[in-house]
């Protein structure tokens, strides 16, 4: 059998969206809702800026069909940029504290993206790899690292039983080399395919039995949007890489080609191309 394909966009909440992909006069407060039933998948960025709380999870939760959809989760930033992957026991404690617990069945991978000016090494990629959970009763355990800084509130109960993936997005040159393909590859983590219009470099590697690919735009970095050949060949390598010829793969892909409003209509575009949305199985992709 196929792997599974989730198509959706990275972030949701975008002013200038408004009365352009979101209708005129829908509050902001229903965009997630409105976003979910048009998308299977979306990538939450706000938990990449700031620690949110398990009510803003909850309420994430409350928002979204209860079936055939999940959130791809960004890391924090001040784990990957700040911390630099260092030190970091409290960091993960709060950020996996924070609320992402909750999320449950619908806990799809978790996206670390590590800044442009970090060149690779080794040693500190691996202790960090070592310590990500590798499911929610792991993300318990390192949800009780977490300190007084969760002022709103600290989730270390896991709404459900699920495994966890993880993904890394690199864009300095020193990482696009064997010796990291490998480590991602030790430890079961996906290498993040990423289309970013040149500005950094490109490889499609497959190190992990999904795979993640994130779209930012492939003429003008973040503004511009896909052709219809463009989209089509997208279409292809999806179908490749959930094929089961080297085993099945499922498949998570995200427009953040959101500056000039193209994410969304991308998006639903490369969808129909592979029939996959909100009406397709539902079947969860932590259930394999």
């Amino acid at each position: 059998m196929a792997g599974r394909v989730w198509i959706g966009i990275s972030g949701y909440d975008y002013k200038p969206w408004r009365a352009r992909f979101y209708p005129d006069g829908l509050p902001a407060r229903r965009w997630l809702e409105y976003a979910s039933r048009r998308f299977n998948s979306i990538e939450l960025n706000g938990t990449f800026y700031s620690l949110k709380s398990p009510a803003v999870f909850e309420r994430w939760l409350a928002e979204v069909p209860k079936t055939n959809f999940v959130f791809a989760v960004k890391g924090g930033r001040f784990i990957t940029h700040n911390l630099k992957l260092r030190n970091v026991e409290t960091a993960l404690g709060n950020f996996f504290a924070s609320g992402v617990l909750a999320l449950g069945r619908r806990t799809g991978p978790f996206l670390w993206q590590l800044p442009a000016t970090y060149r690779f090494e080794a040693d500190r990629l691996d202790s960090f790899m070592r310590q990500l959970p590798r499911s929610s009763r792991d993300g318990e355990a390192v949800a009780r690292q977490h300190d007084a800084r969760l002022r709103r509130g600290a989730l270390i109960d896991a709404a459900a039983p699920v495994n966890y993936r993880h993904a890394f997005e690199v864009r300095h040159p020193s990482y696009f080399h064997e010796e990291f393909y490998a480590l991602l590859r030790e430890h079961h983590c996906a290498f993040v395919i990423a289309d970013t219009a040149g500005k950094f470099p490109y490889a499609e590697q497959v190190t992990a039995n999904f795979v993640y690919v994130r779209l930012h735009g492939s003429q003008q970095l973040y503004a511009s949007g896909y052709t219809d050949e463009e989209l089509d060949a997208w279409a292809r390598r999806v179908n490749n890489w959930r094929g089961v010829a080297d085993g099945a793969n499922d498949v998570y892909v995200y427009f953040d080609n959101d500056a000039k409003v193209h994410a969304p209509y991308d998006a639903l575009r490369l969808a129909q191309r592979l029939g996959v949305g909100p009406e397709a199985s539902p079947d969860s992709a932590n259930e394999r």
